[in-house]
């Protein structure tokens, strides 16, 4: 839970956005000082996004990541105590949402996981506190990534290299390309889909997400690994 009103208001322990800067501050200066390639998963603050785009303009080698939950939902959406949407960062507010867009928008974060955690309802129905972190994010990625491509915050070409070419490139692997002699790992999507997440339609056995009813347009529809 993040610490602020909607907290406070709940009665629940916060996580400040201070725990996240702290920590990438000091990744940042460690890799400046030392000449290392430092990778930062999971950017949920207006704070992480600023120091990295700084660090970036000194020429720092700092590459990062930021996932859908952080750039579509805030931590409205914990009223409730719904523990669909608990997890780790936690979800933050409409302005730090807003700079993680922008940060996607300038190339500040290079990629979009899905942080992908399942969990069983028997341990996501439990009280707040109690719940683990995380949702499934695999099914509702690309129809929320293309959410940014309609805003016009990405195009669907940006959407999708940060999402296959840009990580392939910060992990050195011969991934993310359809060049010839290239491994035959592809996923198909059609961009004018329409569809509504459904939870009781989901391919994982885990349903923990907070997404379930939203109305998302953009959908993978055929996926073919290692020419299979």
């Amino acid at each position: 839970m993040n610490e602020g009103f909607v907290a406070t208001e709940l009665g629940l322990r916060g996580i400040p956005n201070a725990a996240e800067d702290v920590m990438t501050a000091r990744d940042i200066s460690l890799a400046e000082l030392t000449g290392a390639r430092l990778h930062i998963c999971h950017v949920s603050t207006a704070g992480s996004v600023r120091l990295i785009r700084e660090a970036k303009q000194r020429g720092v080698k700092v590459t990062a990541e930021t996932c859908p939950h952080y750039f579509t939902l805030t931590e409205d959406a914990v009223r409730g105590y719904n523990t669909m949407a608990k997890m780790n960062p936690p979800l933050r507010t409409a302005e730090d949402v807003a700079a993680v867009k922008q940060g996607l928008k300038e190339g500040t974060l290079d990629v979009i996981a899905t942080d992908h955690a399942p969990h069983g309802l028997d341990e996501k129905s439990g009280e707040f506190d109690a719940a683990p972190f995380g949702i499934v994010g695999l099914e509702t990625a690309v129809g929320l990534a293309f959410k940014l491509a309609q805003e016009g915050v990405l195009t669907i070409a940006d959407a999708v290299r940060r999402m296959s070419l840009n990580p392939a490139t910060i992990l050195k692997l011969d991934k993310g390309t359809l060049s010839v002699g290239a491994d035959a790992d592809i996923t198909i999507i059609d961009p004018d889909l329409d569809w509504t997440v459904d939870v009781s339609q989901f391919k994982s056995r885990s349903k923990n997400t907070p997404f379930n009813g939203w109305k998302l347009k953009g959908r993978a529809v055929q996926t073919i690994v290692g020419g299979k």
